[in-house]
């Protein structure tokens, strides 16, 4: 109950300081406002960055493994540029072969991309991203539809000249036409479309399906050698139960097997799987997160002088009404407390305020840039992130104003107010 007391107290004496005081308290918030504003901004984009980041990485498959001709994240120790560049690519052949040989896995797929013109009728679209790939791709890296269909297994074995176009590809090419059974050509071959893939926004990491023309690797096989492209990877996701690991093992071995390497020669190839993204996030965002949090800890130092200074001010201003106190018998907690339950209360409506003009700047940035493909949010963790912080300040800025009072002697403090 006297913890209530006090704080309905401090309350007013708070409110009683914005008002009388408006210019000084106003300035001195301001700098706890800053500091909150600052800080909170940092973590929310940084928080939402990750966020992204990492779902746009999980999307990657947490049971797929690529086997590529470059290591993602350098393949560890020194970056062996040139032994990489002189390693050949996989081949829609080594998939076929994978796929026969492998027991741990439950879809082996192969793809490769490239860019050309697609044209229809009058519209064309320049550099728009191909995707070649097998049949399988489906299963280890699923897509949302929001029309039609996927390449039936006849298709991706006969080499079909279907696609299924992403939605900028189907608003650029057809307009407000509904694609579905119309063709297009790329090269000079005519491909039915057979469905549109949902609407998806840039991802952070991956291909931006909107943009994107995927067929059947059997049918880009008639237009081109597909043994040995740029960029090409193969894609093993494990059966239900099998462990990366284990995957990792039978298909190094299958590898070196089918490119007939010498037991004491190198891999010429790269098995690379969602933890070495994973493990580099963390030590990114571990590194951006000790930025920002030094940034708003100058930025919250400030704010904390400004309540200090308040607070100071405060205690020199009822002095007197402190002496009365203690000579009614109020205890050096009593006068502690006041203080202190003051000075969070001041913090805490700099926080606030400062937590709105995040929510609001947010906000704006969205109607600015609403296309942008980057969700940025004042999340739950953040907002309490900005309450806790505001309750430190306060409790640290108005540690040694509230001790200085509860140690005036009544007497003195009451003589001095006269």
């Amino acid at each position: 109950m006297i913890i209530l007391r006090i704080s309905k107290e401090s309350l007013k004496f708070a409110v009683n300081a914005l008002v009388v005081n408006k210019l000084r308290t106003i300035l001195s918030l301001l700098g706890v406002t800053i500091g909150i504003f600052t800080i909170i901004m940092v973590f929310t984009i940084v928080d939402s960055l990750e966020r992204n980041i990492r779902n746009s990485v999980s999307s990657l498959g947490s049971n797929v493994v690529y086997v590529q001709k470059w290591p993602w994240g350098g393949g560890g120790g020194e970056y062996k540029l040139w032994k990489y560049y002189q390693r050949p690519e996989p081949s829609f052949r080594e998939m076929q072969q994978l796929d026969k040989r492998l027991k741990s896995a439950s879809s082996v797929a192969f793809a490769f991309g490239f860019q050309k013109t697609v044209k229809y009728a009058s519209n064309s679209i320049e550099n728009a991203t191909i995707l070649s790939a097998s049949h399988q791709y489906y299963d280890v890296w699923t897509y949302e539809i929001e029309e039609g269909r996927y390449f039936s297994e006849l298709e991706s074995q006969n080499g079909t000249p279907v696609a299924v176009i992403g939605k900028d590809i189907a608003d650029g090419l057809f307009g407000n036409i509904n694609p579905i059974g119309k063709s297009f050509r790329i090269l000079g071959r005519k491909i039915r479309v057979i469905g549109v893939f949902e609407k998806q926004g840039q991802s952070l990491v991956g291909q931006n399906t909107d943009e994107t023309v995927m067929i059947p690797v059997t049918f880009a096989r008639s237009m081109m050698n597909v043994n040995k492209r740029n960029g090409a990877l193969i894609m093993v996701s494990a059966k239900p139960g099998v462990s990366v690991a284990e995957l990792k093992d039978e298909l190094k071995g299958s590898m070196r097997s089918l490119r007939r390497l010498k037991p004491l020669a190198d891999d010429d190839f790269s098995l690379n799987e969602i933890s070495v993204l994973a493990n580099g996030l963390d030590s990114l965002f571990g590194v951006i997160g000790f930025a920002g949090g030094v940034i708003g800890f100058f930025s919250i130092l400030v704010g904390g002088f400004g309540i200090a200074n308040i607070m100071f001010v405060s205690v020199k201003e009822r002095t007197n009404q402190i002496g009365i106190q203690k000579s009614l018998g109020a205890k050096k907690y009593f006068i502690r407390l006041q203080f202190l339950i003051e000075s969070i209360i001041l913090c805490l409506i700099g926080g606030l305020v400062g937590l709105f003009l995040v929510f609001l700047s947010l906000e704006l940035f969205y109607l600015a840039k609403p296309d942008l493909g980057l969700e940025i949010a004042l999340s739950g963790a953040n907002i309490i992130q900005g309450i806790s912080l505001s309750i430190i300040i306060g409790l640290i800025a108005g540690f040694i104003p509230a001790w200085q009072a509860s140690r005036l002697d009544p007497v003195e403090a009451i003589r001095s107010g006269i």
